[in-house]
């Protein structure tokens, strides 16, 4: 990682049904973070795609966890396509991207740092949510 004086960027890609509660959310980040060592204090910020802008559960997570939320369209996200490690049509036919948790999360990663950007965690999901975690590549050479 960069040395110690600077934090590394670690940013939180989301995806969810209509209507995912607010705890669903964070169970999911909680399980996946603690499974890797990583807590809530680590993460720079927190990314969906744009047709979810409206979603209570994303907006009320930003605002508990005092994240900014930064929102993709599917375009912006069609060139991340090659780094993700899932494919699913069905978030392709609700979003017109395959996989909306690893591409924001990417994505994001990427605007903040100006570099290209690799996943440290992949997709989880659970009944309702998806999540991934990515980072610029920088941070770790």
């Amino acid at each position: 990682m960069k040395n110690g004086a600077e934090r590394p960027i670690l940013v939180i890609g989301l995806g969810c049904q209509r209507g995912c509660p607010v705890s669903v959310l964070q169970g999911l980040i909680e399980v996946s973070l603690l499974e890797h060592r990583l807590a809530l204090s680590d993460i720079t910020a927190l990314a969906s795609i744009d047709v979810k802008s409206t979603e209570a559960g994303l907006l009320e997570l930003a605002e508990h966890l005092a994240l900014p939320l930064t929102f993709f369209s599917s375009d912006e996200l069609t060139r991340f396509e090659p780094q993700l490690s899932h494919r699913s049509q069905i978030a392709f036919d609700s979003t017109g991207c395959y996989g909306v948790a690893e591409s924001t999360a990417l994505a994001m990663a990427a605007r903040l740092s100006g570099a290209p950007a690799t996943l440290l965690i992949e997709r989880r999901n659970s009944s309702r949510a998806t999540f991934a975690l990515a980072s610029p590549l920088q941070e770790f050479q």
